[in-house]
């Protein structure tokens, strides 16, 4: 993940997490995949918080970048 869509996914991760009051600590967006650092409340589960990250932020990304639908 390159340029403009790095910057996007840096973007949404870090609005969804704050959506859900979850700290985000530290984060790294590589080639292929995410990597994140965070401080999650201990009323969310951790399997809960990353359903919801990875279908609210893909959502996301295909609204503003339609090309990686099909990806």
């Amino acid at each position: 993940m390159y340029g403009e869509l790095k910057k996007d996914i840096v973007e949404i991760i870090k609005k969804l997490c704050e959506m859900k009051q979850v700290e985000l600590i530290d984060g790294r967006v590589c080639r292929d995949h995410v990597h994140m650092y965070v401080a999650i409340a201990p009323k969310l589960s951790v399997s809960e918080f990353m359903s919801y990250l990875k279908g609210k932020s893909a959502l996301m990304i295909f609204d503003r970048h339609p090309e990686y639908r099909a990806k």
